[in-house]
């Protein structure tokens, strides 16, 4: 219990990694200053730094204006704000009639039903007494009656004479009048994180600049002539005005609150909110019915209106903000992150082609370790002696080592260390080899394969093996064995400097070492010689050739080598 509790006193930190370049430290900071230009344009822009709360509204409306038209069958008509406005206004919206169907002196009687295609009737046995739907004007009284010369229909009980109009009069009868009505918009909002209140009608309003203002000079003027709202709406008032539609008008209040930047002004924008394309709709515009009654002889009779008409609704947006030093903070600490978008196209820059293989194989070393798991992989480094470059290969027990196909290759990385040591040692050696390169076959004949050699050798000194992790030739093609060079023998096979790297390591161990530790010595020699330092996430491979002349230096007592082995 105790040591879990200990393990909540420790603090574990990223490791980075420092590349010390102009190129790169110049891109780096020219990143850093965009990114904080951007997060500085966007704070101030935005206002991030601001606590915000939107709007509590409400609206009410005062129409102005007085039409005379001409009614077929009424004569002149005047109408005022009582007559156009409709019924009583809905909330945030009202209505304004600009052209009318009108059935004069209906009273409660039984007449002929219009003709539809399912109405016509030839007989009393085509209608049934008491049925009606929902287009039906009454209740049928089981009679078929003429409704005109051609044609007859079923007789109902109703308001007689019934509606025979459905097509509204073109042009609007009140279209040309309605154009000049006005309208008084009254906007009052609050915003109750800050208990702010204000309305569209400004403190430095008085009644005569709302007798005298007009929306052309002044756009804060909340006094709208609706010809001027349907034509910002881009619309024909005339079209509109025949059979009807929604306007909108929206009033935004976008409102900074700081002392130093106070502004809280409406913003007016129009627009229209149904389709108004009739022959795409099934039905068109808007319309509603009205009734006025009256008495003749003592008989109730009234005159049915079916008005057309154009509705505004008036919609509040808006929202107002204010300096807060949590919002402030909140906004710093949410773009930090911005930063790593810097870290991430560095290290994506220097994976490209853009850097030498040399230096990504470096950065990647230093910065990635890896951790091998249950499902890891063995990679294997192997070198040949006529290229010059690391080749990492995946292991494989299907397919011999010589001929599996490359993940990548690397270029050689020099192990100086060993290399000092061992040229430190030669001189000791009775006499200093000539050091002659392995690169070339050079003047020597290439060799023979022999009747028992695999077909894997390209050099003629490799044993067969039972692994194929093992197959492995010094040589990608044919040629001399790295074996023959005069470098072999003093850096790997000698003696005297195997015994003299293993007093290095242990000073006070045996002076003669063992077998086994020559051995194993000698394979470290050849790899340092031949492979350099390898990937870290990688297993160097000796080839067959030179574990065959090594094992025959320095056998084992028992006969029994462990064989390949990769960590």
């Amino acid at each position: 219990m105790s040591c879990r509790l200990l393990t909540l006193c420790q603090y574990e930190t990223n490791k980075l990694v420092r590349i010390n370049s102009v190129r790169l430290g110049s891109l780096k900071w020219t990143l850093n200053v965009v990114i904080l230009m951007f997060i500085c344009i966007m704070m101030l822009w935005n206002k991030q730094y601001q606590e915000l709360d939107p709007v509590v509204s409400s609206v009410t409306a005062k129409l102005k204006g007085v039409a005379l038209t001409q009614v077929p069958g009424l004569g002149d008509v005047v109408w005022d704000v009582v007559d156009y406005s409709g019924p009583a206004q809905e909330k945030n919206s009202f209505f304004v009639v600009t052209n009318v169907i009108i059935t004069k002196n209906q009273k409660q009687g039984k007449c002929a039903e219009v003709p539809r295609e399912d109405k016509v009737c030839q007989t009393d046995k085509d209608c049934s007494k008491g049925a009606w739907d929902q287009h039906s004007h009454g209740v049928q009284t089981g009679a078929c009656v003429k409704f005109d010369v051609r044609r007859k229909t079923c007789e109902v009980s109703a308001w007689c004479p019934v509606e025979t109009r459905s097509n509204p009069p073109r042009p609007a009868l009140l279209a040309a009048a309605a154009e000049n009505f006005t309208v008084l918009i009254k906007n009052n909002i609050r915003f109750p994180a800050f208990n702010y209140v204000r309305r569209n009608i400004l403190p430095q309003m008085n009644d005569a600049y709302l007798r005298g203002c007009h929306r052309g000079d002044d756009a804060l003027c909340p006094i709208f002539r609706l010809g001027d709202i349907v034509h910002q709406a881009r619309e024909d008032f005339a079209v509109l005005a025949v059979e009807g539609g929604v306007i909108g008008i929206q009033i935004n209040w976008d409102c900074n609150l700081d002392r130093l930047m106070e502004r809280c002004l409406p913003k007016y924008s129009f627009r229209r909110l149904d389709e108004k394309e009739s022959n795409r709709t099934l039905y068109p515009g808007l319309n509603f019915r009205f009734a006025r009654y009256h008495s003749e002889n003592g008989v109730e009779m009234r005159t049915l209106y079916k008005a057309f008409g154009i509705r505004f609704d008036v919609m509040v947006f808006g929202k107002a903000g204010k300096f807060s030093f949590i919002q402030l903070v909140v906004y710093i600490g949410s773009t930090l992150s911005y930063y790593a978008l810097t870290t991430i196209f560095i290290d994506w820059l220097i994976g490209t082609s853009c850097y030498k293989m040399e230096a990504r194989q470096n950065y990647s070393e230093r910065k990635l370790y890896p951790c091998p798991g249950s499902l890891f992989q063995c990679i294997l480094s192997v070198s040949f002696v006529d290229e010059d470059q690391l080749r990492l290969v995946r292991k494989s027990r299907k397919k011999s080592l010589q001929n599996v196909k490359p993940l990548s290759v690397l270029p050689r990385k020099e192990n100086n260390g060993s290399h000092l040591r061992a040229m430190l040692e030669l001189p000791k050696q009775g006499s200093t080899p000539k050091l002659t390169p392995v690169n070339g076959h050079g003047s020597k004949p290439l060799p023979q394969r022999g009747p028992g050699e695999p077909v894997w050798c390209l050099c003629g000194g490799c044993s067969s093996t039972p692994l194929h992790q093992e197959e492995l030739c010094c040589r990608r093609s044919r040629g001399p064995c790295i074996t023959s060079s005069p470098l072999f023998h003093p850096l790997v096979l000698s003696r005297p400097l195997l015994e003299a790297l293993l007093r290095y390591r242990d000073p006070l161990g045996d002076p003669a070492g063992s077998t086994d530790a020559l051995r194993h010595c000698a394979y470290e020699q050849y790899i340092a010689w031949r492979l350099g330092v390898p990937p870290a996430d990688s297993h160097p491979v000796v080839p067959r050739c030179c574990v065959d002349k090594i094992r025959a230096e320095f056998p084992s007592l028992d006969g029994d080598y462990k064989g390949f082995r990769p960590r």
